[in-house]
């Protein structure tokens, strides 16, 4: 039997890169995956591939309605979803590949199979064909990642009642795809089909679309999703869902109790996601598990047998790759005797759509519930020269600051690349900086970070130049 100083269950970007920094720091590690293909979720069915399509999509949407405006002339567009599809299955491939690479480099041993607990220090591996292996680690680390959620009465065919994995293999461009859900996956997956020329019907439960993030962001990204066809049905609670063959019918109980019935050919089901813990077995090893499914762990992310450690989708917070990647080398760092640390507040949250949406810290309701005294600065990408050389002008930044020492709380982002855009108010609040701080330093010209600096002026005595 094989002996490891860390063996790791899932090779999502949690379980590998935590493989990656245990390796490096001298352990003999191993990983187990269930699937062919590493990667886990994020690379093979979420995070790249729908980025892949995304960006076709936007190709599309920009060539059809901008285009012209820019002086470039087309002739008989068409959106060739098969094209698109192979590619973003290259793209997945490739990246793939690249985990493999990684695991050979840095000499990790891959275990292909379901990994199940025998007892607190031995593993079972077993493989598509049924061969089974035992291996026995020193330390363990729980990466199983998350599975996409249902509600109990919906039963997904795969056909026309879809989670996000078949959407991302669609055969045809949905003629009216009503979505589930106004989360991130939803808004993204809609937004791909939306651009390709579907009618997008949003049904959410809530008063507002990604309801975790800042209200602002929320209003804004329905007014620019309106424009390419999203029609939204707010504070709406779904009660039924039928598949009646070319046809699906989406029942809801509106804010007043009426019934609204939605009819199109297909729907996407995208109410989040539950972790993943079927066949770990994790009782043998005294491992608990709460009843929403997930590990329980403490604030070192260790589960109640101190050696075995669980991380990203499987542990409670956000469900984000790179959240699960901060655990993973936190984990191997913790194992190795330093001393870590991760502050889960300056983790940013990203949705894909156009505009991007972007957020890091406290949402302004957050600031409101701790009865917190904080001055708002806002400023809108209409007012930016590059903004408007790209005709990207939807969208602004919201920064939040205290209002007596002005040291920045939050930043919500809704526009073009703010994805990247955050990362700058990542690093100022990393060092405790005040809007000021921002205001002061010098930002390329013309360039969309622009708009987060004249934000941050008007959060300091509300002294934006540009507006």
């Amino acid at each position: 039997m094989n002996s490891y100083d860390v063996i790791i269950i899932g090779s999502g970007p949690g379980g590998y890169v935590a493989a990656i920094r245990c390796a490096q720091l001298g352990m003999k590690t191993a990983i187990i995956e269930k699937y062919a293909t590493l990667g886990g979720t994020c690379l093979n069915v979420g995070c790249i591939p729908s980025k892949a399509l995304l960006d076709s999509s936007e190709h599309f949407n920009n060539a059809k309605h901008t285009f012209g405006e820019h002086g470039i002339e087309l002739k008989d567009l068409k959106a060739n979803l098969k094209q698109m599809i192979q590619r973003k299955n290259d793209v997945v491939s490739q990246t793939c590949a690249g985990v493999k690479f990684l695991m050979d480099k840095n000499k990790i041993d891959v275990h292909l199979g379901l990994g199940s607990f025998i007892d607190k220090n031995n593993l079972k591996v077993t493989a598509a064909d049924g061969k089974e292996t035992k291996i026995k680690g020193k330390n363990i680390i729980i990466a199983t990642g998350s599975k996409p959620a249902s509600l109990p009465f919906i039963s997904i065919d795969k056909k026309r009642i879809i989670t996000s994995t078949e959407a991302l293999k669609m055969k045809e461009i949905p003629k009216h795809l009503i979505v589930i859900g106004g989360g991130v996956i939803g808004m993204e997956l809609g937004s791909v089909y939306g651009r390709l020329g579907a009618k997008v019907s949003v049904v959410e439960y809530m008063d507002s679309i990604i309801p975790t993030m800042d209200k602002s962001l929320g209003k804004e990204l329905q007014k620019s999703l309106k424009k390419i066809g999203f029609e939204f049905f707010l504070k709406h609670k779904v009660t039924g869902v039928e598949n009646l063959g070319k046809e699906v019918v989406v029942k809801a109980e509106n804010a007043k109790g009426e019934t609204v019935e939605i009819k199109g050919d297909y729907v996407l089901v995208s109410i989040g996601r539950k972790a993943y813990t079927d066949g770990l077995n994790a009782a043998a090893a005294g491992v608990k598990v709460t009843d929403r499914g997930q590990i329980e762990v403490n604030d070192h992310l260790q589960t109640a047998v101190p050696h075995i450690y669980a991380i990203g989708d499987v542990v409670k917070g956000a469900m984000l790759a790179h959240k699960a990647e901060e655990e993973g080398v936190f984990v191997a760092e913790t194992i190795a005797g330093q001393k870590p640390h991760i502050n889960y507040l300056l983790i940013p949250g990203v949705v894909y759509t156009w505009p991007e949406v972007a957020a890091v810290g406290y949402t302004e309701e957050q600031l409101k519930e701790q009865g917190r005294a904080y001055k708002v600065g806002k400023f809108p990408f209409l007012a930016s020269g590059r903004a408007r050389a790209s005709m990207d002008t939807d969208g602004m930044v919201k920064v939040l600051a205290d209002a007596s020492t002005d040291e920045i709380l939050g930043v919500h982002m809704i526009g073009p690349r703010t994805a990247d855009m955050i990362a700058e108010a990542v690093v100022a609040m990393e060092f405790r900086a005040s809007a000021e701080d921002i205001a002061r330093m010098s930002h390329a010209h013309p360039t969309y970070t622009e708009v987060f600096k004249e934000a941050c002026l008007a959060a300091t005595d509300n002294r934006a130049l540009h507006i």
